[in-house]
């Protein structure tokens, strides 16, 4: 019994000290428009504060628009293009600087789980550049290897509907038939569009508290 009772408080500790490792999230949050639907992500900065600051920079120069998935591989990844080599639009100089940019591995104790955020790269562990991939099931295999910079926060149907497309295998990828376009996407944060329903509600009572003053003063000074 006291053996029992010794494993299920081990258990209970490990459990605790790994919800406890849950990095936070920051409060940007970028959103990804695909001609099969929206996919929304969120950021580690304390995790990986390079790699976060780069992508983010990419993101708030639209480097990431009219780019696409090159990799859909069901229950492992879904996997965005190289900005400099997978958009459809050409690049401005600003844009091409920061995309031909390599990061420096972030490699940290973070799962590589359903919804993770993690860098492609090559061999060389600090050649990440734009490429990344948004984990379609559990890989432990990648953990410690890549870097993970955030987690999808909203859209997991749309990387549903991307798992059933019809694919190719091309080498070691596994490759959708049609292109899946990101058309565009955009940012914003999720603390000052609470502050903007915060302002909101404080208008309408203020408008509100104005209306019943000016009842009272027409009722008592008419």
């Amino acid at each position: 019994m006291k053996i029992f009772c010794w494993v299920c408080l081990v258990f209970v500790i490990i459990s605790v000290g790994a919800l406890a490792e849950e990095p936070q999230l920051s409060s940007a949050r970028v959103v990804f428009q695909t001609n099969y639907g929206d996919i929304e992500f969120g950021f580690y900065p304390s995790v990986a504060p390079k790699t976060v600051d780069h992508i983010f920079k990419l993101v708030r120069l639209g480097c990431y628009n009219t780019n696409h998935f090159f990799r859909v591989d069901k229950g492992f990844v879904a996997q965005v293009a190289d900005v400099a080599g997978g958009r459809s639009a050409p690049m401005n100089e600003e844009q091409r600087r920061e995309a031909e940019k390599t990061i420096v591995g972030e490699f940290s104790d973070v799962k590589h789980v359903r919804g993770i955020l993690s860098m492609g790269r090559f061999s060389d562990p600090d050649s990440a550049q734009s490429s990344f991939s948004m984990l379609l099931g559990d890989a432990p295999h990648l953990d410690g290897q890549y870097a993970i910079f955030g987690k999808v926060t909203k859209g997991d149907e749309t990387l549903r509907k991307l798992e059933e497309l019809p694919t190719r295998r091309e080498g070691i990828f596994v490759m959708p038939t049609e292109r899946i376009t990101i058309h565009s996407s955009y940012y914003y944060d999720t603390e000052m569009e609470s502050c903007e329903k915060e302002r909101g509600i404080l208008k309408r009572r203020l408008a509100a508290s104005a209306v019943e003053v000016e009842r009272q003063r027409m009722k008592c000074f008419p």
